[in-house]
């Protein structure tokens, strides 16, 4: 599996895009908002004649789908994420002015919502949707175990876990889904996350004071 990360917009949210052998892609939570970010991941896709097969957000909090309108422009693929986050899409403009931003876009509609316990099948590839709501609502994770890698959005960080004073964010289920559902992978596993580096579950599960 080949891994190249983008880091986009103003709150740095980590873009991550995947292939296999076949070409065949799956772009993660792409935060491109200045024309420079979208003329970046267009420039690599197409110099790497990669064939994006699925764009998948793990939540909709707007610094993780600022791009979802260019993806769909550019690449006539829908994103792929949970619908109880919908109202954070639906109200993005509003959301954004709140911490000084301006975004004049509409959020396309999700092309699929995917639930805990989801496959998403590219390549010779294949990724499970794992729930993991306190952050947000319909925060996902995405995890390949063949591969050992997750992309954890913003449920868990390196020795850190997600906000959770957001009205619709939930601090104990929070905690208690990243112990049920995510330290319950194996130790190796590499977590990707929304922000930041990266880490792994064994690490997290010694280290990680939010955890204890």
């Amino acid at each position: 599996m080949e891994l190249k990360t983008f880091i986009f917009n103003p709150i740095q949210v980590n873009c991550y895009l995947m292939w296999d052998s076949t070409g065949e892609a799956v772009l993660i939570d792409c935060g491109c908002i200045y024309a420079h970010e979208k003329a970046e991941l267009k420039r690599f896709i197409s110099e790497n004649k990669l064939h994006l097969k699925h764009y998948l957000n793990t939540h909709l909090h707007f610094d993780h789908i600022f791009g979802n309108p260019y993806v769909m422009k550019e690449f006539g693929i829908g994103a792929e994420a949970n619908d109880k986050d919908l109202p954070w899409a639906l109200s993005i403009s509003e959301r954004v002015s709140r911490f000084g931003m301006c975004y004049d876009e509409e959020i396309p509609p999700l092309a699929r919502v995917l639930n805990d316990g989801d496959d998403i099948h590219f390549g010779h590839s294949s990724i499970k949707a794992i729930a993991v709501p306190g952050h947000s609502p319909g925060s996902l994770a995405y995890y390949l175990p063949d591969e050992n890698m997750l992309f954890s959005g913003d449920a868990l960080f390196h020795g850190s876990i997600g906000r959770t004073d957001f009205p619709d964010s939930n601090h104990r289920a929070l905690i208690d889904n990243i112990k049920e559902k995510l330290l319950t992978l194996p130790s190796c596993t590499v977590v990707y996350p929304g922000h930041d580096r990266s880490t792994t579950i064994g690490y997290e599960k010694e280290y990680n004071m939010f955890l204890r």
